[in-house]
């Protein structure tokens, strides 16, 4: 039992060391694309379609993030056991539902969060330039209660979605990880067969 929990212990440090780093890494290369993006943009439009996209990208990842919470293992069994394409991947999303929603729900739901914060204010800044003081607070305050009211209220709706549809969500999301680990990480059949013989 005190072996068992020594390497569970371990295994939430390694994890949150883990995600602390890929938190760090993924704000700063975000933060940089979207600085570069908006550097030399003129258009408050494009720019306002840049942060919609940035709100939607966090809205797409809590709802992955909260149906894996929600689901149940045991549908993902009865489709692996037909061999429907994605069933193990589901399989493995659920039993690991623990780091996948803190993945999804925080690490890019607060990335995003910051990123938008960040393209709000660059809106601001554009649309205050030549207006008087006391009017780029008002745009600041108007503009801040434009990016909190798309976010809560797009993950308001987008929980109520993932609960109702978990088992779907989280098979569509594994089937496209399947797909992606079959793209990136095939491995050669001719291979397989060599080792076996061996």
């Amino acid at each position: 039992m005190k072996k068992n929990k020594r390497g569970q212990k371990r295994k939430t440090v390694l994890w949150v060391i883990l995600v602390s780093f890929w938190t760090f890494f993924l704000a700063v290369i975000f933060s940089l694309v979207t600085q570069l993006l908006l550097k030399d943009l003129h258009s408050v439009i494009i720019s306002f379609v840049l942060l919609i996209i940035v709100i939607l990208i966090g809205i797409f990842f809590d709802i992955i993030g909260t149906a894996i919470t929600a689901a149940d293992e045991r549908p993902f069994h009865a489709k692996a056991a037909k061999k429907i394409f994605g069933a193990k991947k589901g399989i493995y999303l659920v039993r690991n539902a623990e780091q996948v929603a803190n993945f999804c729900n925080d690490v890019i739901g607060d990335i995003s969060g910051i990123i938008s914060g960040s393209i709000g204010a660059i809106i601001i800044i554009k649309l205050a330039t030549g207006i008087p003081q006391p009017n780029e607070i008002y745009y600041s305050i108007v503009m801040a209660g434009i990016v909190s009211a798309l976010t809560v209220g797009g993950k308001a709706y987008g929980k109520s979605l993932a609960i109702n549809n978990s088992i779907e969500i989280v098979l569509s999301t594994a089937r496209l990880l399947t797909a992606f680990d079959k793209v990136f990480f095939w491995k050669n059949p001719r291979r397989r067969r060599v080792k076996q013989k061996l």
